[in-house]
């Protein structure tokens, strides 16, 4: 669990600076959460609060923690080992809703990510799609509740 807790240093020191954030902080916070895999449910977990309580600035590094995370893992145990994608499907719709609370300006980098991630066959087109339809328009409550797997309709 010391792994975790230095993790968890390494992701609030994001606090520390301004966006953006320098490539070097990047792979140290990359590095800590690897040497942190026997505990990648807790780091998961910690990157999604963090995306969900941080000030709206940060969401967009929160992602891009997400991102080289997910990348990091898939390239050093292969896909088939990887943790930490599967483990962020789990929430990935709340994850997103949280991300586009990101500035307005900022939602285009978003999107970048998803179509990298499509792109490079990071996650399912299933899984993307949903994110790239509610990152056209955060507020649809339809997308929403299908991406959670939810229907409005009570039969």
């Amino acid at each position: 669990m010391e792994a975790v807790r230095a993790f968890n240093n390494e992701l609030s020191s994001l606090y520390e600076v301004r966006p953006p954030v320098s490539r070097a902080k990047m792979t140290h916070i990359t590095k800590t959460a690897i040497k942190a895999i026997k505990f990648y449910k807790h780091v998961v977990q910690s990157i999604e609060k963090f995306i969900q309580k941080c000030k709206p600035e940060y969401k967009v590094p929160g992602l891009y923690v997400i991102d080289s995370v997910v990348r990091q893992s898939r390239h050093q145990f292969g896909v088939d080992k990887d943790v930490f994608a599967p483990r962020f499907t789990k929430n990935i719709v709340s994850t997103f809703q949280n991300l586009f609370k990101c500035p307005v300006e900022e939602r285009s980098r978003v999107v970048r990510v998803l179509n990298l991630w499509q792109k490079n066959n990071v996650f399912l087109v299933e899984i993307i799609q949903p994110l790239l339809d509610l990152a056209a328009d955060p507020n649809n409550v339809q997308l929403v509740l299908a991406g959670n797997g939810t229907s409005l309709h009570p039969y």
